[in-house]
């Protein structure tokens, strides 16, 4: 035997060796060694409970009332009758104009009414005597006439001396400027010596109705219609949250008074309205907040939201095993949120099991092998 032939023996038998030691079986492996345990996944038990449900929302403060305060007739001020910033009642006086160019014109017209009134009493005593003559041909048709037009036209000038009184009393009045509302007055801009118009576009000052105050919701349309369908016909309590991140709440709670009816075609959400006693003016129109609205007490079926996914069309969706610890995949629908928890409508109920941990290295219908969620 050449030493080439016996290279080639001894390669094939080493292959074949090699060969047998790598498909033999193992004396370790016993039957069923080659498949793979189950999936370990933690899971929770699903229950129906009761809860104070609660929605916060975005908000921003606006005045109840607020009022541009104007004057309306031409003039210089004379007087300002109240302290910036102080709170004012309605009909307090606040501003003073010159009065006397009114004062001369009321008394202007209240002569040129007196002339009126004379006039038409001789004219009247004229138109009378003239009655009387006519009967027995005294006096023509025509001058009898003339005496009734002449004392019509008198009292017709009454009447037009009349109205020129009250006009001329209605500017003089209105020289002392008054609050339409109460409510706490801002910084004044005129001071004594201003030449004020009645067309003129600045106001004097602004008075802000703070006692109750309106908090200005804002909800996107789809949850404000299912909101809309949970406290219809219901009075809903509203708090306020001045700071989130303090959690510091306002003192007086406040009522669910208006849904909007429009939805608003560039950011899709609807506007909602509170009103909240602010008895010590804490509150301000434009401060941004967060309005927690209490719908109450309701028996829900909450699941944890750890345990869901986004899928690509935005909805939510869970694993719930089956009797024989097989991983089902459902669609969830939800009402809102509780905590860290979402709120089940549609897609598990009371008594399902959910996998909590552990979903993401399953598939649909995989047996798993589950163990009791411990809450971290």
């Amino acid at each position: 035997m050449s030493i080439r032939t016996l290279i080639v023996f001894i390669a094939l038998a080493a292959l074949a060796a090699i060969g047998w030691y790598i498909m033999a079986p193992s004396p370790q492996m016993g039957p069923g060694a080659g498949q793979r345990p189950p999936v370990s996944v933690s899971v929770i038990e699903l229950k129906s409970q009761i809860i104070s449900r609660e929605e916060t929302l975005p908000g921003r403060i606006t005045a109840f009332k607020q009022a541009e305060i104007r004057p309306q007739v031409n003039g210089i001020i004379t007087q300002r009758l109240f302290e910036e910033g102080a709170y004012v009642e309605k009909l307090q006086p606040l501003y003073q104009i010159d009065d006397r160019p009114y004062r001369a014109a009321l008394s202007s017209a209240q002569a040129n009414l007196q002339s009126a009134l004379a006039t038409a009493k001789a004219s009247e005593a004229k138109e009378e005597r003239f009655k009387r003559l006519i009967s027995n041909n005294t006096v023509s048709g025509q001058a009898y006439d003339d005496a009734k037009a002449e004392f019509d036209q008198a009292v017709a000038s009454i009447s037009i001396a009349e109205a020129a009184v009250t006009t001329a009393q209605v500017s003089l009045d209105y020289t002392r400027v008054l609050s339409p509302i109460s409510g706490r007055i801002g910084k004044s801009s005129v001071t004594e010596g201003a030449l004020v118009t009645t067309n003129q576009l600045e106001s004097l000052s602004v008075i802000t109705q703070l006692n109750p105050i309106y908090v200005d919701i804002n909800q996107s349309g789809a949850d404000a219609m299912r909101l809309r369908q949970e406290i219809v016909g219901k009075n809903i309590p509203v708090s306020v949250l001045i700071d989130k991140d303090r959690n510091i709440r306002h003192l007086e709670k406040g009522e669910l008074k208006f849904s909007g009816i429009i939805v608003d075609e560039t950011t899709g959400s609807i506007g909602l309205r509170a009103v909240v006693p602010n008895s010590n003016d804490i509150l301000l129109p434009g401060l941004f907040v967060h309005a927690i609205i209490e719908l109450g007490e309701q028996d829900v079926v909450l699941v944890p939201q750890r345990a869901s996914t986004r899928q690509a069309d935005g909805s939510l969706a869970i694993w719930i095993l089956d009797k024989d610890n097989k991983a089902i995949p459902k669609n969830l629908v939800v009402s809102g949120s509780y905590q860290d928890k979402w709120i089940v409508t549609n897609g598990a109920e009371a008594g399902d099991t959910v996998i909590i941990e552990g979903y993401q290295k399953i598939r649909p219908n995989m047996t798993v092998s589950p163990s009791a969620w411990i809450t971290p």
